[in-house]
C-alpha cells in the first residue's frame, strides 16, 4: 500500500486492495514519510476500516495530537469487548472511546475524577460493559500508572451500552432511569427485593433494556395479542396490575402510551422472577423475545 495521508508520526491513511480507506497505526510508521510513499509493513501495528467517510475523517482529526499509547489502549479495549463478551459494535465507539480515555486521562493529571451518579445502576444493569470498563481501568493502571476510582468503569461502560444499541449518552440516561423506576416500582409492588439470584433476573433486565428502548423511541409492539393480554391479566392479576402501574408511570412521565401488549409480556417477566419454584408456566406465550 501507498500512504494517503500522514495523520503523524505514528498513523497515516491509505486505500487498500479494495480501495477502501483505512487508519493505519504504528509505533513510527509516519515519521519522515509524505503521501505516495511506500508503507513499510513491519511497521503496521493495526488497520481499522470506519466505513463512513464522516466518521473516518473525525476519527483521523481526533487522533492527529493523541499519544499513540491513548490510542492502542482504547483499541485493545474495544479488541477484548468484542472478544470476550461477542459485543457487536457501532464504528462510533472507535471515536467516541478513544476521545473519552484522551480527556480522561488529561482531567486525572489534572487532579479531577467525576463522580458517577448512575455507578450503581451499571454494575447493575450493565454487567458485561461493567466488566470492560474494569478491565479498561486495569490496563490504564498498568500500561499509563493511572489509578481511576470504579466511577470511571462505569462512564466507561456506557460507551459500550451506546455502541451496541446505537444511542446517546442522553438516551442511555433516560433509559436507564425507566429501568430503575421499573424495578423499584416492582419491588414496591410484591412487598420485596427482587432476587438477583433468579435464573429469570438477566433475562429480565435484558427485556427491560429493550422495553425502556422501546418507550424511550416510541417503538411500541403493535395490539396483536388482545386475547392473550386477557389470560395474563386474567391469570396473574397483580403481574398485569404492576405493569399497569409502570405504564401508567410512564405515559406520565415521557408521554408514551405502553400498549397493551407490551404490558402483557412485562407481566409474564414479572411473573416469572416472582414465581417461587421458577416454573415456566407461561412457555407458550414465549414466541417473542427481545433480540
Amino acid at each position: 500500500m501507498n500512504i494517503h495521508k500522514v495523520i503523524n508520526n505514528n498513523v497515516l491513511s491509505a486505500f487498500d486492495d479494495k480501495n477502501r480507506e483505512v487508519v493505519i497505526m504504528g509505533r513510527g510508521i509516519g515519521f519522515k514519510a509524505k503521501a505516495g510513499d511506500v508503507i513499510d509493513e513491519n511497521k503496521i501495528e493495526k488497520v481499522f476500516y470506519i466505513e463512513s467517510s464522516s466518521l473516518s475523517k473525525q476519527f483521523q482529526e481526533m487522533i492527529a495530537d493523541m499519544p499513540l499509547e491513548h490510542m492502542e489502549i482504547s483499541t485493545d479495549i474495544i479488541a477484548y469487548a468484542k472478544r470476550t463478551y461477542e459485543m457487536k459494535l457501532n464504528q462510533s465507539i472507535y471515536v467516541a472511546l478513544t476521545d473519552h480515555i484522551n480527556f480522561a486521562i488529561e482531567r486525572y493529571r489534572n487532579g479531577i475524577q467525576l463522580p458517577n451518579a448512575l455507578l450503581n445502576e451499571i454494575k447493575e444493569f450493565y454487567r458485561r460493559e461493567y466488566a470492560v470498563g474494569e478491565y479498561a481501568l486495569q490496563i490504564l493502571q498498568e500500561r499509563l500508572g493511572v489509578k481511576f476510582a470504579s466511577d470511571e468503569a462505569g462512564f466507561i461502560a456506557l460507551h459500550f451500552v451506546n455502541a451496541q444499541y446505537d444511542l446517546s449518552a442522553d438516551d442511555t440516561y433516560a433509559i436507564t432511569s425507566i429501568i430503575q423506576k421499573s424495578l423499584q416500582m416492582i419491588s414496591e409492588e410484591f412487598g420485596t427485593p427482587i432476587n438477583e439470584d433468579s435464573m429469570y433476573y438477566e433475562r429480565f433486565i435484558t427485556h427491560l433494556k429493550f422495553f425502556a428502548r422501546r418507550v424511550y423511541r416510541k417503538e411500541q409492539w403493535r395490539d396483536d395479542e388482545t386475547e392473550l393480554a386477557d389470560v395474563i391479566e386474567s391469570k396473574y392479576p397483580k403481574e398485569y396490575a404492576c405493569s399497569q402501574k409502570i405504564a401508567a408511570f410512564i405515559s406520565e412521565k415521557h408521554g408514551v402510551n405502553v400498549s397493551r401488549e407490551e404490558i402483557m409480556y412485562l407481566a409474564i417477566h414479572i411473573r416469572r422472577i416472582f414465581k417461587k419454584d421458577n416454573e415456566d408456566d407461561c412457555e407458550n406465550t414465549n414466541k417473542k423475545e427481545d433480540k
